[in-house]
């Protein structure tokens, strides 16, 4: 799945809410935002005893559930296996798609953290994270975009998704919704791999 963007960090540290807000300033510029939230652990998703649950149990697969508004579809998933390729033709019509958590999975990765909470960064141990999200200073090399500036972040976000597209692609959706090129440009290396830390 192309331009996914992750928000990972630890617990309790902002990460939902940052994508909430995130949703809310792109979906105002015109943009197509979808989301992900991922979890580690294994959920049942449906009501055991339900007649899709039963669907399910009788080895329908996929199963859906659908309302007067709302369709929910079931896709099996093998353990280890990666489910970014069963979603695709679910998200492709968005221009970037969040995902809360998966720190292990394709796309770019930025870290949201704040002291107060405690902890270090993950971004101080790994090297495959991009930026961190926070307005307290960070002993990392990975640069600093700050949390209480959320137009900005948006900008950021947009610039992160622009380099995951091919580059004949560049001239798409995204840039033909008005969305600034020169914050595309700002804060970048002559490299286009990185992000200036926040001032």
């Amino acid at each position: 799945m192309k331009k996914l963007l992750h928000l990972v960090g630890r617990k309790n540290h902002g990460k939902t809410t940052l994508l909430v807000e995130l949703v809310r300033e792109l979906r105002g510029r015109g943009l197509r935002i979808g989301t992900i939230k991922h979890s580690s652990h294994s959920h049942e998703l449906d009501a055991p005893g339900k007649d899709s649950s039963r669907h399910r149990q009788a080895g329908a697969a996929p199963a859906a559930i659908v309302t007067a508004d709302q369709v929910m579809v079931f896709l099996p998933r093998a353990p280890g296996s990666t489910f970014y390729a069963s979603l695709e033709p679910t998200f492709a019509g968005c221009d970037l798609v969040l995902v809360e958590g998966d720190i292990g999975g394709p796309g770019v990765k930025v870290e949201v953290w704040r002291a107060e909470v405690g902890g270090e960064p993950l971004a101080a141990g790994r090297r495959d994270i991009t930026a961190v999200v926070s307005d307290d200073p960070i002993a990392t090399t990975v640069p600093r975009w700050p949390r209480g500036d959320v137009r900005r972040l948006g900008d950021l976000v947009l610039a992160a998704a622009r380099e995951l597209e091919p580059a004949s692609s560049r001239t798409g959706r995204v840039s033909e919704r008005r969305v600034r090129t020169s914050a595309f440009r700002r804060g970048w290396s002559s490299r286009g791999r990185r992000l200036d830390p926040a001032p």
